[in-house]
């Protein structure tokens, strides 16, 4: 069983902080993370989730969502 790797808060927030800055140069906010991730050693799905997370701590709508759903 292969151990997670650990990342410091400076390291998972200049993860986020590129796909932030770069996500506008991909397809898709999914293909930036995809792309940030395999650079810096961790899976897409963990750099999602920490997108995500800073998302909601900054209660910026996640891509996709119309402004009715933001309404409700």
């Amino acid at each position: 069983m292969t151990r997670a790797k650990k990342y410091s808060p400076e390291e998972r927030e200049r993860a986020v902080r590129m796909v932030f800055e770069h996500e506008s140069e991909y397809s898709s906010q999914w293909a930036a993370i995809q792309s940030i991730a395999e650079k810096i050693g961790c899976s897409g799905e963990t750099l999602r989730n920490w997108v995500r997370q800073a998302e909601r701590d900054v209660r910026r709508p996640p891509i996709g969502v119309d402004t009715w759903e933001r309404l409700c």
